[in-house]
């Protein structure tokens, strides 16, 4: 079932996006929703669905490698600390 959606975002990135997928024969929803489907999970994108992916943005699909003790709150106060000297 196909659901709307609504983006906000900036016009240059809209005007390119829609240039791209123009270029490449599909719809700026089909576009989308490929992107976002082998972002979430990889292994059920579509025969012709696949859309190349640069490695930069894959690694930020998989966000910041943290220590899984790493106390925010410190780290917060010692950056502003250090930020206000």
């Amino acid at each position: 079932m196909d659901t709307k959606l609504t983006l906000k975002l900036d016009k240059s990135v809209i005007d390119g996006a829609k240039d791209y997928a123009s270029t490449h024969k599909r719809s700026l929803s089909k576009l989308v929703e490929s992107y976002l489907r082998s972002l979430i999970n990889p292994q059920e994108s579509k025969d012709g669905d696949e859309i190349k992916i640069s490695p930069f943005v894959k690694s930020m699909s998989k966000g910041p490698k943290l220590p899984l003790d790493l106390n925010y709150r410190k780290e917060n106060i010692d950056r502003l600390s250090e930020k206000y000297k």
